[in-house]
């Protein structure tokens, strides 16, 4: 079944749709919890399948959970579908209107220069930066590991990111890892959370008044601009001072354009790149590396497996000696990409079509709201060969533990770096910081949760992230024979 249905199939309408039980004049605004949103969405698919709609003071959204529908819509992408229209206002607002929400004309020059920067040959030649990194990570956890003391992943992560991200794309390493206060982490934490407020809510309140969780944020987005102005005055110097017949990053190819005769780009949108490459390269993959410590603090034998695989890559190495060998660390993705099934980052993509469109059997008009779930259809017998067992293995090529005839694994169902067009350019550097840090982590440390793992919980901030990840390290005397691998189910 495609985007379109056939010519001869009824069409239902928006109206058509089963919808939960609302109230009047709200209707279902009272029942989306917002830190919940995704498990109220997913539980309403549970109860009336898919497609359903829910209505926000008269406004429908449709939701889907449909893995060939989706990919269709990604594909169609941005000539057809784009992301909501209220996003590039709100993210215009915080100064962050960059390549991920811009449409048309617009979109296509950022894009060019972003997969530049993110492009496999620019990470390879960065590679010698990305390994002094994630050596500091390492010794970040060894310090921890010395002093017994519980580390708190989510923030341990989300400062390496930004450290790769920044000296990437933007040619200065902020250091974050080897600081304990004033990192800039604390003031993006406060974005997501604002985003996915103002995005959903049914009217702009704060546009005339501003209520104290809007302050904060002001405060902390007027800190994040003046950070972020600061880099490109010093990156202008350097281009002045150091002339180079090439740009050395992103932000210094997007200032050469932005000083191109005839050039429409301006510091404002560089500006809005700059704080969306600081999003995305923080939030997204630091997330999705806490999420797998939660399946591995449960499974000592993939511990102990994944520590002889990485031993013998990196010896006596801390982190991974060059990018050649990088290759030989598909488990450590093959992980995260199974831990993404149970618990994906972008558990909810929402988009609208910019024309009349058909998608399956039902007619949609130009604007309608749409929300695409991810994670049911990962979770589908129809997609993956017993879908509630948490199995790495499933991830790797050549991967014979069940017969080809029985084995169902269907990767279009998988689309947490979204497909199409308009799928993620930092899949790659996301894959290597996967790669590197779990097989960093493994060669060194066992890792257990601090904690009870049933007061681990989902929040949706815009992407779907845990509320908090402590783990505790114990130095690795020795590399472990390999261990059976042991599959548990994925946990609710």
């Amino acid at each position: 079944m495609g985007a379109t249905a056939s010519s001869t199939q009824r069409l239902r309408q928006v109206r058509d749709l089963p919808c939960p039980r609302g109230l009047p004049f709200i209707g279902n605004l009272h029942q989306l919890n917002a830190p919940k949103l995704h498990r109220v969405l997913e539980q309403w698919a549970q109860e009336l399948g898919t497609p359903y709609r829910f209505q926000i003071c008269g406004m429908p959204v449709t939701v889907w959970s449909d893995a060939e529908l989706s990919q269709s819509v990604l594909r169609e992408r941005p000539h057809r579908y784009r992301r909501y229209a209220s996003l590039e206002p709100v993210l215009a607002e915080i100064g962050c209107n960059g390549v991920f929400s811009a449409e048309g004309a617009a979109w296509e020059p950022q894009r060019r220069l972003v997969m530049q920067a993110l492009s496999i040959p620019h990470i390879r030649a960065f590679y010698p930066t990305l390994q002094a990194i994630t050596a500091r990570l390492h010794d970040r956890w060894q310090c921890a590991a010395e002093r017994g003391e519980v580390v708190e992943m989510t923030d341990d992560l989300k400062r390496y990111t930004v450290d790769v991200t920044s000296a990437l794309a933007f040619g200065e390493d902020p250091r974050t890892l080897e600081q304990e206060r004033g990192v800039i982490q604390e003031q993006l934490a406060q974005i997501f959370p604002t985003l996915m407020h103002r995005v959903n809510a049914p009217f702009p309140y704060w546009r005339y008044v501003r209520l104290p969780r809007d302050r904060r944020t002001d405060r902390a987005l007027a800190e994040v601009h003046r950070t972020i102005r600061g880099m490109m005055a010093r990156s202008r110097e350097r281009m002045r001072d150091e002339p180079s017949d090439a740009t050395r990053h992103l932000l210094e190819a997007m200032l050469a354009l932005r000083d191109a005769p005839g050039s429409d780009v301006t510091d404002d949108i560089i500006a809005a790149n700059v704080l969306t490459l600081l999003l995305a390269g923080e939030d997204t993959t630091a997330n999705a590396l806490a999420w797998s410590l939660y399946y591995l603090c449960a499974d000592e034998p993939l511990q102990q497996r994944l520590a002889s695989e990485a031993h013998a890559v990196l010896g006596a190495h801390a982190v991974c000696p060059d990018y050649g060998l990088v290759k030989d660390l598909d488990l450590f993705e093959a992980v995260c990409s199974e831990t993404l099934r149970f618990r994906p980052v972008a558990a909810i993509m929402a988009f609208e079509p910019v024309e009349p469109v058909q998608v399956g059997d039902v007619a949609l008009p130009a604007g309608s709201k749409m929300f695409f779930l991810t994670r049911p259809p990962m979770l589908d017998a129809r997609h993956y060969s017993q879908p509630g067992r948490f199995d790495p293995e499933r991830w790797l090529r050549g991967n014979a533990a069940c017969a080809p005839a029985a084995r169902v694994h269907d990767p279009r169902a998988w689309v947490q770096f979204g497909a199409g067009p308009r799928v993620c350019p930092g899949r790659h550097l996301a894959a290597m910081e996967m790669r590197l840090v779990l097989s960093t982590l493994m060669n060194r440390f066992k890792v257990t949760l601090a904690v009870d793992p049933t007061t681990i919980e989902e929040i949706t901030a815009f992407a779907m992230v845990p509320n908090r990840m402590p783990v505790r390290l114990e130095r690795r005397p020795t590399v472990e024979s390999p261990g059976s691998q042991t599959n548990q189910p994925g946990r609710d």
